[in-house]
C-alpha cells in the first residue's frame, strides 16, 4: 500500500501547462540564468523583485515579500533542486537578508512545507476558478476532474513533487497532508455544486469519498495496476454517479 507520507495525488489537480507543473532543473544554473529567474519571479508575483543589485521601486508590505520569498523558493527548487533550498540561500537570492527569510518561516522545514502548501492551494484554486470560467456538462466536468487528478500522480518530476520528497517521513508533511486533503475535498464539492441536487452535507460526504477513490486510483496507475486511461474513466465514471445520485439511502 502506497504511504500517504510519500504520495499526495489529491493535491495534484493542475491546469496542464500550469506554471506549478512544470518540471525541475536536474543542473545547476550560472550566475546569468540565476538573475534572469529572479526577474520572473517578480513579474509572476505581480511585484517588482529586489535582486541584488536592484532598487526596488517600493517598500513591500509583509504579504508581498512573503510571496516573493515564495516565488522565489520555487524558482531555487526548479532551477538547482530541493535540497539547495535553504534559508541563506532564499536571501541571497531574493536579495534581502537572513533575519527576513527567518522571520517569515523559522526553519528549513518551515519554508519546504509554505512551499508545499502555496503550490498546491495555487495549483487547486487555478482548476477550480479555470472550471467556473465557463459552463460544461456533467460528463465533461466529471472528466476534467478526473483528468486533473490522475494525470498529475504520473508526473513526478515537477517542483511539487522535489518538495514532497524533502520532505519525506516528517511529521509536518503529515499535517498538511491532512489539511491539502479537506482542501481537495472542498475544491470538488465546488465544482460539483452546480451539478447537483444533492444537500451541500451530503455532496461533502460524496467528494469525501471522491477524493479517497482518486488515492486509490492514482496509487494503482503508480503501481502499474491500471493505465493512466483506466484510471481517468474510473473515477469520472464515479464522480458523475455520485453527482446524478439522490440523498435517499
Amino acid at each position: 500500500m502506497r504511504s500517504p507520507i510519500m504520495w499526495i495525488p489529491v493535491t495534484l489537480l493542475t491546469l496542464r501547462g500550469s506554471e506549478y507543473n512544470r518540471p525541475i532543473a536536474t543542473r545547476q544554473t550560472g550566475p546569468g540564468q540565476t538573475k534572469r529567474s529572479a526577474s520572473r519571479v517578480g513579474a509572476m508575483s505581480g511585484i517588482r523583485s529586489d535582486a541584488p543589485g536592484e532598487r526596488p521601486s517600493r517598500r513591500l508590505s509583509k504579504a508581498e515579500r512573503r510571496e516573493q520569498l515564495l516565488e522565489t523558493a520555487l524558482m531555487i527548487v526548479r532551477d538547482e533542486g530541493a535540497d539547495r533550498l535553504t534559508l541563506g540561500r532564499l536571501a541571497a537570492r531574493a536579495g534581502v537578508s537572513k533575519p527576513v527569510a527567518y522571520d517569515h518561516f523559522g526553519t528549513p522545514a518551515g519554508l519546504l512545507i509554505e512551499l508545499y502548501r502555496a503550490i498546491d492551494t495555487k495549483r487547486v484554486t487555478a482548476f477550480r476558478d479555470a472550471m467556473a470560467a465557463q459552463e460544461r456538462s456533467v460528463g465533461k466536468t466529471a472528466i476534467s476532474l478526473a483528468e486533473a487528478y490522475i494525470q498529475c500522480a504520473a508526473n513526478t518530476t515537477d517542483a511539487f513533487h522535489a518538495v514532497g520528497a524533502a520532505l519525506a517521513g516528517s511529521e509536518e508533511k503529515a499535517a498538511v497532508y491532512q489539511e491539502l486533503l479537506g482542501q481537495s475535498v472542498e475544491m470538488f464539492a465546488a465544482v460539483l455544486k452546480p451539478h447537483s441536487g444533492l444537500d451541500p452535507a451530503e455532496l461533502h460526504r460524496r467528494c469525501i469519498g471522491l477524493v479517497g477513490a482518486g488515492e486509490s486510483l492514482s496509487a494503482a496507475l503508480v503501481r502499474g495496476t491500471c493505465s493512466e486511461t483506466e484510471a481517468v474513466n474510473a473515477l469520472a465514471s464515479l464522480i458523475e454517479g455520485a453527482v446524478s445520485g439522490t440523498d435517499d439511502a
